[in-house]
């Protein structure tokens, strides 16, 4: 404690003193919290609740990424994006489901697969997370027919360098290739060891899951 008796700065307790479900729908849900805040005030957060994600940064023998342009309705627009997936099913591995994303957008496997890097990404408003796995020694497989969106998806390979030119120039905007791209390029630069394809995951949401398993009982 300082003088006075305020609370150090790092130390105090963000307690839920209550939530409130305003939304729970296919994809995510919206609770409000009331949040109890340093100087004993009691503030409200929206929150929504996310599924798991995870995507793929997969490179081929010539070096190149492998990137999906795909159509995004909330922006109306087709974007470069790495291939991705929600972990939507109870207890999956978040490394079979890459596994399977991987193939359902591309038609490609991989025999070498490592994480690397995880991401919150807008932990402002959402507990909204995804890990992001680096795939070598690509071949083909089989590819299941695609669906919606995903009939009208385009599979582009570009050179690694390129793409980090493309993320740095806006042209590739989508949160995760940023973060997918420029990860592969500061550890490269750096010479970093990723972790191995198994590595805990301890930020991985599991509140939404959870929820839906808890409807689903009492259906």
């Amino acid at each position: 404690m300082t003088d006075g008796g305020a609370v150090e700065p790092g130390s105090h307790d963000f307690e839920t003193m209550s939530s409130t479900t305003v939304y729970s729908g296919a994809i995510m849900a919206l609770r409000l919290d009331q949040v109890s805040m340093p100087g004993a005030r009691i503030v409200e957060r929206e929150v929504v609740e996310h599924h798991g994600a995870i995507a793929v940064a997969a490179i081929d023998d010539d070096d190149n990424v492998v990137l999906i342009h795909q159509y995004r309705h909330p922006i109306g627009r087709r974007l470069l994006e790495l291939p991705a997936g929600l972990l939507d099913l109870p207890g999956e591995d978040p490394l079979v489901a890459a596994q399977r994303e991987l193939a359902e957008e591309t038609g490609l496997a991989a025999r070498e697969w490592a994480v690397l890097v995880d991401v919150v990404l807008s932990p402002g408003f959402t507990d909204e997370a995804l890990r992001v796995y680096l795939a070598r020694g690509l071949y083909e497989t089989d590819r299941p027919e695609p669906e919606l969106e995903e009939a009208d998806l385009e599979v582009v390979r570009m050179p690694v360098a390129a793409a980090v030119r493309s993320a740095l120039a806006g042209e590739i905007v989508n949160a995760t290739a940023v973060a997918g791209v420029l990860a592969l390029a500061a550890a490269r630069a750096g010479n970093v060891e990723l972790r191995a394809k198994d590595a805990p995951w301890p930020g991985q949401p599991t509140a939404f899951l959870r929820r839906k398993a808890a409807r689903k009982s009492e259906d």
